[in-house]
Formats: structure tokens, C-alpha cells, sequence
């Protein structure tokens, strides 16, 4: 009889920071580690921390009940890409969620979402395809995040808050607080630097940094 087949897209530095997570979930449901692979279609190594890495072709080869499969690439764009070729060869999303994460009250999660160790969830939140929250990052109460969001490590969304589709927010990032009707709201494509500290809504794709944050431009950059 067939088993399933279980991989994580990407084999890179997030791909092995997830692994062990994907590996005690599995453990919890008795699937064993032979069933849990990398994929990468350009492999440095024909194993990585004791389990295969494979092309995608290869797992699509690989005998199987039903196949299941979490991106854990960081570009939004190459997520969205990979995930609508599973979804169109009939690969289910995988959602990897760390045994000591904090999910609240009514909360909406959709397929394909990694949150790694120490993430928080709020309550009266939804949370879009393929999102991906690094450690100790948090989503507050009445948040809104889209598709392909990425939280880097210590992200921190206050309450009241829309984060469209494709926004990049990088490490130690602070979101303020939106008001009840009137949320504070990044739009889609925007990238949140670094440390920086969001005080008011950001239009579509710019790139903001520093505290407060602002567009980026020359004359901040020589700032730095």
C-alpha cells in the first residue's frame, strides 16, 4: 500500500531551519522520516540533515498515496510560481506550524503557511496562502495578511493592520497599530527595512526604512 510523500520546497538555510519542525509534526501523526524530503532542483548534496534531496521531478515520481509539499523560499514571487505548479499537478499545500506556536481565538489560516518556532497569533486574525512568519514574530488582534507575505525573524504586527499580498517585511520590524475601521494598511509588493518602525500606511510597492519609516531614496541612503 502507498504512502504519502512529504517535501520541503527548498533546501537552503530556511528550508534546513524548518526541517526539524516539519520532522516533529510528522512525528505526531506516525509519519516516518523516510517519507520526508527536500526538494531542489539545483542540489548541493544528495542528503541534508538524514533526508533526500530530489528534484521535482523525482518526488513526482516517487510512489505515493497523496503528495504534500511546504515552499520555504523567501522570494514571494518564486513561492507563488511553485505553488501554483503544485497546485496544477495536484500536490496539496502543507502547512508547517511549530509545536510552541500560539494560535489565539478565531483565527484563519490558509494552505501552504510556516510558522516557525516562538510565533504568536492574536485573535480575530486571517492569514493569506503561503505565508511565512520567521521566529518570535507576532500578529496581532484584527490583522489582515495576504498572500505570499514574509515576516523575517522579530516581526512585530500591532493590531488593526492589512498587509497585501507580497509584502516583504525584514527583521525587527515594527508595524503600529491601526484604529477599529480605520487599520493601518501596507500595500501589496511593499518592502519593510529592516529595524524600521511603521507609523502610517505604505502605498504599493515602495520600500520603506528607519524609524520613522519613510520611502527610500539617495538622500537617506547617504544618511547611513
Amino acid at each position: 500500500m502507498s504512502r504519502p510523500i512529504i517535501a520541503i520546497y527548498g533546501s537552503s538555510g530556511y528550508g534546513r531551519e524548518v526541517m526539524p519542525c516539519a520532522r516533529k509534526q510528522l512525528f505526531r501523526y506516525g509519519v516516518a522520516n523516510d517519507r520526508l524530503v527536500f526538494i531542489d532542483d539545483n542540489p548541493a548534496n544528495d542528503f541534508i540533515h538524514g533526508h533526500e534531496v530530489v528534484s521535482y521531478s523525482k518526488f513526482m515520481k516517487i510512489d505515493a498515496c497523496c503528495r504534500h509539499v511546504s515552499i520555504a523560499i523567501a522570494n514571494s514571487s518564486i513561492r507563488q510560481k511553485i505553488a501554483e505548479r503544485l497546485l496544477e499537478d495536484g500536490v496539496a499545500l502543507w502547512s508547517i506550524i511549530a509545536e510552541n506556536v500560539i494560535i489565539m481565538d478565531e483565527v484563519d489560516i490558509n494552505d501552504g503557511v510556516i510558522l516557525s518556532p516562538f510565533v504568536t497569533i492574536t485573535s480575530n486574525v486571517k492569514i493569506g496562502k503561503c505565508f511565512q512568519a520567521n521566529i518570535y514574530s507576532y500578529v496581532a488582534h484584527d490583522c489582515q495578511i495576504g498572500d505570499y507575505v514574509t515576516f523575517a525573524p522579530g516581526v512585530k504586527c500591532n493590531g488593526n493592520v492589512i498587509i497585501e499580498d507580497h509584502v516583504y517585511i525584514a527583521t525587527g520590524a515594527i508595524i503600529r497599530q491601526g484604529k477599529p475601521g480605520r487599520p493601518l494598511v501596507i500595500g501589496k509588493g511593499a518592502n519593510i527595512g529592516m529595524g524600521a518602525v511603521v507609523t502610517k500606511s505604505v502605498p504599493a510597492g515602495i520600500t520603506v526604512i528607519g524609524n520613522p519609516a519613510a520611502p527610500l531614496s539617495k538622500k537617506n541612503l547617504r544618511r547611513r
